[in-house]
C-alpha cells in the first residue's frame, strides 16, 4: 500500500504559497529566482509519484534554509504539523545530496575549460592569468560542540565550534567542487591535503592551476596552486602580481558571500552534527607524508608568472574574455 504524504490537505491559500502560485517574485521568500526554482523542482522532480505535493516539500526546504527561523515558525507560515516540516527537510535533503554533482562539478570538455580560463583572465585583468581554472577557500559553518573529549577539536580559531567547508569556484562563482567535515581546528591546508581534489590530482589538467590565498601552499604538484606573495611584498612586480592575483581570487570569497546571505539557516544557527560524520585521523601520518603524495613548490612558476605580469600590459576592464 502506498502511503499518501503527510501533507496532502495543505492549504494553498497560505500567504507564502499564494505569492508562489500567482507568479510573484519568489526571492523574498525562497531566496532563488523563479527561473533558479525551475531548474531545481525539475532535477528534484524526478521519480516521484505525487503531483503538487512534491513541489510543496521543495518550497518548505528553501523558505527554512533561506530563512533561517525554526521548524515551529515554518510550520505556521505554511499551516503545517511542526513534525512533517522535519520530516520534509530531511526528506529533501538527502534528495539535494544525491543530485549535488548534477550541479557540482568540473569542466567537462575542453570549451568549458577554455571558458573558464578566460574569465579568469578577465577578473583578474591580465591575461598571464589565462591558466587560472578555480579560486579555493575555506568557510566556517557554525555548530552545536559535540559532547566528549573530542569536543574542543572544533572550536576554530574565532572560538566557536565549526566545520570545515573547502570549496573551489569557476570565474562565475558557481561551485565545481565541495569538501567538508573537517573540525573547525584544524587548518585549511591540512584539510586540502585530505581532501579527493588534493589526492586524485584529476584538476586542474596539466598547465593550469588553481588561486588560493596565503593559507595555502604555493604547488606545482599534485595541485597546481598558485598563492600571492607573503607580505612584506619586495619589489613593485610581486605587488602588482598580487593585486592581479586578488582581483582574481575575490570571486571564492563573493560566492562564500552569496551563500550565506541566501541560505541563512547554515550561517545564523549552530548545526548540530553527529561525530562520526566528521572525518578522523588515524595519528600515523604526518604533515609532509598525508596522501602519501610528493609536494612541489610552485614558487618557480609564480615568479613566471609574476614576470609575465610584469611583461605584458593589463587587460582593459572592459575586455571580454569569453
Amino acid at each position: 500500500m502506498v502511503q499518501q504524504p503527510l501533507y496532502c490537505r495543505i492549504n494553498q491559500s497560505v500567504p507564502v504559497l499564494d505569492r508562489f502560485f500567482s507568479q510573484e517574485d519568489p526571492r523574498p521568500d525562497f531566496r532563488l529566482s523563479r527561473e533558479s526554482l525551475a531548474v531545481l523542482l525539475n532535477l528534484l522532480n524526478q521519480d516521484r509519484w505525487h503531483g503538487w505535493g512534491a513541489t510543496i516539500e521543495i518550497l518548505v526546504f528553501l523558505f527554512w534554509l533561506a530563512s533561517g527561523a525554526s521548524y515551529r515558525v515554518v510550520s505556521r507560515v505554511f499551516g503545517m504539523p511542526r513534525s512533517t516540516v522535519h520530516y520534509i527537510v530531511h526528506r529533501v535533503t538527502k534528495e539535494v545530496l544525491a543530485i549535488r554533482h548534477q550541479v557540482i562539478h568540473l569542466p567537462t570538455t575542453p570549451e568549458d575549460l577554455e571558458v573558464v580560463s578566460r574569465g579568469f583572465a578577465g577578473l583578474a585583468r591580465h591575461r598571464a592569468f589565462m591558466k587560472a581554472v578555480g579560486a579555493i577557500e575555506g568557510c566556517h559553518i557554525h555548530i552545536k560542540c559535540p559532547s566528549g573529549p573530542d569536543g574542543q577539536c572544533y572550536r576554530n580559531r574565532k572560538l566557536f565550534p565549526s566545520i570545515i567547508l573547502q570549496a573551489v569556484c569557476d570565474h562565475r562563482g558557481r561551485f565545481i567542487d565541495t569538501y567538508v567535515g573537517w573540525p573547525g581546528s584544524v587548518h585549511d591546508s591540512r584539510v586540502l591535503r585530505h581532501s579527493p581534489l588534493y589526492s586524485q590530482s584529476v584538476y586542474p589538467p596539466p598547465g593550469h592551476f588553481i588561486l588560493a590565498d596565503g593559507g595555502y601552499p604555493c604547488l606545482q604538484r599534485p595541485l597546481p596552486l598558485i598563492t600571492p606573495y607573503k607580505t612584506p611584498v619586495q619589489g613593485v612586480g610581486a605587488q602588482r602580481f598580487n593585486s592581479h592575483h586578488s582581483r582574481a581570487r575575490s570571486i571564492i570569497e563573493r560566492a562564500f558571500g552569496m551563500m550565506k546571505s541566501r541560505f541563512r539557516v547554515i550561517f545564523l544557527q549552530a548545526l548540530e552534527v553527529h561525530h562520526t560524520f566528521v572525518p578522523h585521523e588515524d595519528g600515523a601520518e604526518d604533515d609532509e607524508g598525508e596522501a602519501g603524495l610528493e609536494a612541489v613548490s610552485g614558487a618557480l612558476w609564480r615568479d613566471q608568472l609574476s614576470a609575465e605580469v610584469s611583461a605584458l600590459e593589463e587587460v582593459p576592464p572592459d575586455h571580454d574574455y569569453c
